[in-house]
């Protein structure tokens, strides 16, 4: 078969084109793939309504395979929002409703991640811990404003607090968890006067 000058300039404007497309899904295959993988996702469905709360393994990947192992694990139900401050923080996951802390089942002690970026800013889950860094296990906290005394940058003891994850949905929930009238019971001050219970915390989706 014999190639005029049109039909030769018509095949390789074919090669090119076919050429920038193939070109086009090599670069967009990895983005693709990311958005497959996605950061997981979570519900605390608490007796206040639901929290819908997106997790970031490539920023805390200890924390949140901590977070989720508890989650899986069935720890969180039944465990209480213990401590609320306004215009601070709600913080929960590791008291009884009687307000006994609860150790069936709890694990060993993570490293803390406060170096990862990540900000305690309004709506951002992060793991409350004792004086000692690396003390956090299961309980966290969700801020309800900009903490930025509690990032690493500005702690006092130049530590932090490592944050994971932020709520996506459901932080009107959060707002009425700070709304409660507390109390004191015990050693423990802040407590909700009515108990705000976290009923179950499940895995729903990738983002």
């Amino acid at each position: 078969m014999r190639f005029d000058s049109r039909m030769l300039a018509a095949a390789l404007a074919f090669t090119m084109a076919c050429t920038v497309a193939a070109r086009a899904a090599d670069e967009k295959a990895p983005a693709d793939k990311a958005k497959e993988k996605g950061n997981p996702m979570v519900i605390l469905t608490t007796t206040m309504g639901d929290i819908k709360v997106e997790l970031y393994p490539d920023k805390a990947p200890i924390t949140v395979k901590n977070f989720l192992d508890y989650a899986k694990a069935g720890y969180y139900d039944g465990t209480t929002f213990h401590r609320v401050i306004p215009n601070f923080m709600v913080q929960g996951g590791g008291i009884t409703p009687d307000m006994q802390d609860k150790t069936a089942g709890r694990m060993a002690a993570i490293k803390n991640e406060s170096s990862n970026g990540l900000k305690n800013e309004v709506g951002t889950l992060a793991m409350a811990r004792t004086s000692a860094p690396d003390s956090a296990t299961s309980q966290f906290f969700i801020n309800v404003a900009n903490n930025e005394f509690l990032n690493k940058e500005k702690a006092q003891d130049k530590v932090g607090y490592a944050v994971f994850g932020k709520v996506v949905e459901g932080m009107d929930v959060v707002n009425k968890i700070v709304g409660v009238k507390t109390t004191s019971k015990g050693p423990h001050q802040n407590v909700p006067a009515d108990p705000v219970i976290i009923k179950s915390v499940k895995v729903v989706e990738a983002k």
